[in-house]
């Protein structure tokens, strides 16, 4: 760790106060620099080149719950937690916005840090729209998603040319009260990832159903992927729900219908097992 260690604000009490009055009084300079950049999808290796490139530059970083803690080590920002994690937010959408906005406005370089890629169920729109209609500069720095990476880490690819030779990405929140899911209706050559797969699960279970996928088809829950807490349950449609709640899952848990889960058998990664690979690899 550097002498100049970051400042982490988890309080879930509220935001930042300091931060918000401070951009309330506004800097009446220059305006600063907002980079919206994906940490990937758990570990912090995962990461891209470019992303990490700007969080060297970064004075204050606004961070989602699921990024690795280990990203902030020697940096010589203030990182601030804006998380949110099954219905418990530390702040609110608009005070995000808001805090977001007034920081740039001081004239700070800004990083909004999001797991896996921001653009992919990770609310990179409305922020970047806020800020860009503020009249700040931007740039995003896209990550590794969570919907492909974290199966293929699993030794699940989400396409095999044997299988299925296309996959549909859904949240398994409703983005409107009453209304169902974005389940498509089964195609047998179409994998399907379903995110934030915990807190529904008997609801998209049945809505699977009666969207025709056999209660037969392989699901894959996997909990806390690509990171060393992950774990990995193989069930079907018809037990999924029930096989989660057993299995007691940790969030975040991502699910993974279709055929192409059977191929984890023989996919899923074995440890090293020569000194000298283990060498070659690290």
């Amino acid at each position: 760790m550097s002498a100049q260690e970051p400042q982490l604000i988890s309080d879930p009490s509220g935001p930042a106060p300091g931060l918000l009055e401070s951009k309330r009084r506004g800097g009446g300079g220059r305006p600063g620099f907002v980079w919206f950049v994906g940490a990937g999808p758990g570990d912090a290796d995962l990461i891209t080149l470019r992303g990490w490139r700007v969080l060297q530059k970064a004075e204050i970083v606004l961070h989602d719950s699921l990024v690795d803690p280990a990203l902030f080590e020697d940096l010589g920002a203030e990182c601030v937690f804006v998380g949110k994690r099954c219905g418990e937010h530390s702040m609110s959408q608009e005070q995000i916005i808001e805090l977001l906005i007034g920081l740039a406005l001081q004239g700070k370089r800004v990083v909004r840090l999001k797991g896996g890629d921001p653009a992919v169920l990770g609310r990179l729109g409305e922020e970047a729209l806020s800020v860009a209609d503020a009249g700040i500069g931007f740039e995003v720095v896209p990550g590794v998603t969570s919907s492909t990476s974290v199966p293929e880490l699993a030794g699940i690819p989400v396409t095999h040319r044997s299988l299925a030779d296309s996959f549909v990405v859904a949240s398994a929140h409703r983005c409107a009260e009453g209304a169902e899911l974005s389940i498509p209706p089964y195609l047998a050559r179409t994998t399907l990832v379903l995110m934030m797969a915990r807190a529904t699960a008997t609801e998209w279970q049945q809505q699977l159903l009666r969207e025709g996928y056999p209660p037969e088809l392989p699901v894959a829950l996997i909990s806390r992927g690509a990171t060393e807490q992950q774990r990995v349950v193989v069930t079907s449609v018809a037990s999924a729900a029930t096989d989660l709640q057993a299995a007691g899952l940790e969030t975040p848990v991502l699910a993974v219908v279709g055929r192409v889960v059977s191929l984890r058998a023989h996919l899923a990664s074995r440890p090293i097992d020569s000194a000298e690979e283990r060498i070659h690899c690290q």
